[in-house]
């Protein structure tokens, strides 16, 4: 009787446990809101400590269930202002992500390609590729262990799933060859990553320092990025959100190639 009730308990966790293909499933479907808006900074830390400080406006709206815009604004300093990021988010697979960057000192719009996706993004440890949502169909999903993650003598409980890209095309647009992600269990937001980069012995780490609930729906307020190699730290970023409003009207012409050239 004693195996039989043992038994039966193993098979009710087995079939009740989520795959890490599932917990990602639910990641990808989790409300995020039909639009945001936000006033972001962007502090770049170099291996010296030195640091360099960028304002930023930024915009998303979802067109459809599979298309959502995105812009960027540059504020300030002086070397950056006026400079526009604009990107149309695909989730279909037959249609590759489009990216432009807007260079006021050359007045001219530069398509950003899928072969220099992987680059930094205004010299910062986040790529192009990073602010485009990812196809879970391009990706291998391994759920590896539960575990908790402290922070401000809060502990919150997490699944650590690990993603494998599934071809070489995908390696090459992000550059990452491996991630290991962490997922909370209570809200499915990614809390932590840690990134494997082509480039031997590059790894960069990512940490969801700060999320908060605005309106029902979870959001990031702050977040690091750093890259190292080995122990040695080769460059960080913080990326902080404030002023945020979401499900707000934001007119689609927001997202248009005349609207980073021309600016806010």
């Amino acid at each position: 009787m004693k195996k039989l009730l043992l038994s039966a308990l193993f098979l009710s966790f087995s079939v009740n446990a989520l795959t890490g293909l599932e917990i990602m499933q639910k990641v990808d479907n989790r409300d995020d809101g039909n639009s945001i808006t936000s006033i972001m900074q962007m502090i770049l830390i170099d291996k010296n400590n030195k640091k360099r400080i960028r304002q930023m406006r930024a915009f998303s709206k979802k067109i459809n269930k599979n298309t959502e815009y995105k812009s960027i604004f540059f504020i300030s300093p002086s070397d950056v202002k006026n400079t526009a990021f604009l990107t149309f988010d695909y989730s279909d697979d037959d249609k590759d992500d489009d990216q432009w960057m807007y260079l006021p000192a050359l007045k001219k719009t530069k398509r950003i390609p899928a072969s220099d996706k992987d680059n930094a993004f205004m010299g910062s440890d986040f790529s192009y590729a990073d602010i485009t949502d990812k196809n879970l169909d391009d990706y291998h999903f391994k759920l590896l262990k539960e575990d908790i993650i402290k922070r401000n003598d809060k502990k919150n409980s997490v699944w650590v799933i690990q993603s494998l890209p599934k071809n070489q095309a995908i390696i090459d647009e992000t550059g990452y060859t491996k991630s290991i992600l962490y997922i909370r269990k209570d809200n499915y937001m990614l809390a932590r990553a840690k990134f494997y980069l082509k480039k031997a012995n590059r790894v960069k780490y990512m940490d969801i320092r700060k999320m908060k609930k605005i309106n029902g729906i979870w959001v990031a307020t702050q977040t690091t990025m750093t890259t190292k190699s080995g122990k040695q730290t080769l460059h960080k970023t913080i990326l902080s959100n404030s002023g945020i409003k979401i499900n707000i009207a934001i007119d689609s012409d927001m997202f248009s190639i005349r609207k980073i050239e021309k600016g806010l």
